[in-house]
């Protein structure tokens, strides 16, 4: 069977591409490679951005979005991608034990992740107080101290937004000065309830159920000193998932598969959506809606092979 479209990742973005493709009435596959839905969102201790559903989990909202593909008829199948060949018109897509499957457009909808420390208590703690996105968790530390770990524009720009609601923020950069750009820069520095410490990176995390404090080691004197936070913020990089596809469509420095907001890349047919992709907010709302525009242009594709 050659489908109309196949969909790699079942994140939000896999998941609205599905959604949006089934009620245009096109035939697809949605290839998720650990056989759970969601991204990672499901990983997320409390969403509360997420228009209409104020204080879900991120568990809780990967399961509506998969009902409701699952109510249209989406067809999953478990895999990791292993092989492609996307040149062509029909596209093919190997996956685990050489399964193969065809199709005449691909979204790939494969997300991203943040980098992490690799510290103690970091991976215990994730999503009871450590923290990949300010955005998406800052309000829940109001009138709190908290820390940032990053020295680049997301960092300081984390650092801004959280100085704003949290009672202390303890920005925390292994170099003597920013990667950020002057402007933010200066901004930040400008506000009396932000530290710097300069020099310095996280050697632990600490708590049982939350966290409670982090251990600090200064690089350069190797002075060590604990502070008590209630949440660590951690801003040193994100990387996409797209190290396969990068043989075949354009990717930028970072490695983020380079499409706009139709999520159309360089290869006819092929299309970028969600956290994989170049742009500027990377949220679940936005992943959503690049599903739908993948689709959208999907449609427009299909109509004039």
């Amino acid at each position: 069977m050659v489908y109309d479209v196949i969909i790699i990742g079942s994140g939000p973005a896999g998941l609205a591409a599905a959604i949006y493709a089934k009620r245009a009435e096109l035939s697809l596959i949605i290839i998720e490679k650990a056989g759970l839905s969601g991204g990672q969102i499901i990983n997320t201790y409390e969403v509360d951005n997420y228009l209409g559903t104020p204080g879900i989990s991120g568990f809780e909202l990967s399961v509506k979005f998969k009902e409701h593909a699952d109510k249209l008829d989406a067809t999953f199948v478990t895999g990791e991608v292993t092989e492609f060949d996307l040149d062509e018109e029909i596209k093919v897509i190997t996956i685990d034990e050489g399964v193969q499957y065809r199709a005449k457009s691909v979204v790939i909808a494969t997300g991203g992740a943040p980098r992490h420390l690799n510290v103690s208590g970091e991976e215990k703690l994730s999503g009871m107080g450590v923290s990949y996105c300010a955005t998406c968790d800052g309000a829940f530390f109001k009138n709190k101290a908290v820390a940032v770990v990053g020295g680049g524009d997301v960092a300081v720009e984390d650092a801004i937004f959280l100085a704003r609601i949290c009672k202390q923020v303890f920005v925390i950069h292994r170099r003597d000065q920013f990667r950020a750009s002057k402007s933010i820069t200066s901004k930040l520095m400008s506000l009396e309830n932000v530290t710097i410490l300069w020099d310095s990176v996280v050697e632990s995390i600490n708590g049982e159920d939350k966290v409670e404090s982090i251990d600090v080691n200064n690089v350069k004197t190797e002075e060590k000193a604990s502070y008590e936070v209630a949440g660590v913020f951690i801003a040193v990089g994100y990387s996409p998932n797209s190290e396969m596809y990068k043989k075949i469509v354009a990717t930028d420095e970072f490695g983020y598969i380079i499409a706009g907001e139709n999520c159309e890349t360089n290869i006819p047919g092929i299309y970028a959506a969600g956290d994989v992709r170049t742009k500027e907010l990377r949220q679940i709302i936005t992943a959503a809606s690049d599903g739908a525009n993948a689709i959208t242009a999907v449609e427009k594709y299909l109509n004039q092979i």
